[in-house]
């Protein structure tokens, strides 16, 4: 994801920040402050650094139960309204969707619990939530308190939400996937206006923030599982770009500008003598290059590249779209069994060849 960076690496997943992550500590901290001074606000920070190790336990909940079935997570990235783990995909089987999907909100009882058990049974008032009363037991139990309501928040039928997942699961045993994810997907754009209208009424932004959030993700959802439902009768030459202009290693930066400017493509494979894909270079490696004229004569094989995965000309197109999410690629390369490339699938012209094609749903 852009805009994030790794910090770790834990059980097999990369554990990724997002930069925006520390405005959230730094509103907190400010918030903190303006009411009780130093010590209130290095008391938000802790809170929320707690509060966000569980979100992390939560996804790593979702990310070990799907690798059960085979399905790894390449990441796991923090972000401001929580946690966002990158499954390779989600199981089809409504079984394992639902028992992926709980184990999210399971991880957040047993924590309220273990917490509940080291407090002795003891929580706080519900207007004292909002504080820890300067107190660790304090801080326990508000930490108890937001481990369970992520259980029931996440357990709403309604997409994004864990419980939308589980939803979809049990629609799909009386109908096909693509109508049980239009229904969980409405669901949440209902919660996503009602978070909405609430956060307006409250002057809250925060809820308008998880409310925009939920209403992206809920359509995001819906148009994902539409594209590989249709894209099971497809195969990778179907959507391939067969005329395109190829850069080498030994071109320049300054040269892959020139390709820029004289054809419409907007990302270049990179191809060896062979004619076997060494990666891709996008515009922005080239936008960036221009800001260093010295680097415009750099070789691209002594530039990162994007990774570009090759896949069979006759695999299924549900194929390609696995491999350009494992690799978050923006293009996977369409090759001979040797390895050489005849054409290439990008984000773009996948979308392209989805929507000329979406009347075959219908």
């Amino acid at each position: 994801m852009a805009w994030s960076f790794p910090i770790a690496r834990l059980f097999g997943s990369e554990l990724r920040v997002h930069a925006t992550f520390f405005l959230i500590l730094i509103w907190i901290g400010w918030a903190g402050y303006a009411q009780g001074g130093p010590a209130a606000a290095v008391e938000n920070v802790l809170f929320i650094l707690a509060l966000f190790a569980c979100v992390v336990a939560h996804e790593y909940g979702h990310a070990l139960t799907a690798r059960r079935y085979g399905i790894r997570t390449p990441d796991i990235t923090l972000l401001p309204i929580g946690g966002l783990a990158r499954l390779e995909r989600m199981p089809e089987k409504p079984s394992q969707e639902i028992a992926v999907a709980l184990a999210g909100p399971a991880v957040n009882v047993v924590i309220w619990a273990v917490l509940m058990l080291a407090l002795g049974g003891r929580s706080l008032p519900l207007d004292d939530m909002v504080s820890s009363g300067g107190t660790f037991e304090g801080f326990l139990a508000r930490l108890a308190g937001v481990n369970l309501f992520l259980a029931v928040f996440n357990l709403l039928p309604a997409f994004p939400m864990d419980g939308g997942r589980v939803l979809r699961a049990a629609l799909a045993t009386r109908m096909g996937r693509v109508r049980a994810t239009e229904i969980a997907a409405g669901a949440g754009r209902v919660l996503a206006f009602g978070m909405g209208f609430l956060g307006l009424m409250s002057g809250n932004p925060v809820l308008i923030l998880i409310g925009v959030f939920i209403f992206i993700a809920a359509g995001a959802e819906a148009q994902d599982v539409s594209m590989r439902s249709l894209s099971k009768r497809f195969a990778a030459r179907d959507a391939m770009i067969t005329t395109y202009e190829a850069l080498h290693p030994e071109d320049t930066l300054h040269a892959a500008g020139q390709a820029l400017i004289r054809t419409t493509q907007a990302e270049f494979p990179v191809l060896d003598e062979a004619g076997r894909p060494t990666g891709l270079l996008t515009r922005n490696h080239i936008f960036a290059a221009l800001n260093d004229p010295a680097g415009q004569m750099t070789s691209l094989s002594a530039v990162t590249l994007d990774p570009l995965p090759c896949i069979a000309i006759t695999a299924p197109l549900t194929e390609l779209l696995d491999l350009m999410h494992q690799h978050n690629a923006a293009a996977v390369a369409v090759c001979t069994a040797d390895g050489r490339a005849l054409g290439y699938v990008s984000r773009e012209n996948l979308g392209e060849f989805m929507i000329l094609h979406s009347r075959d749903m219908r």
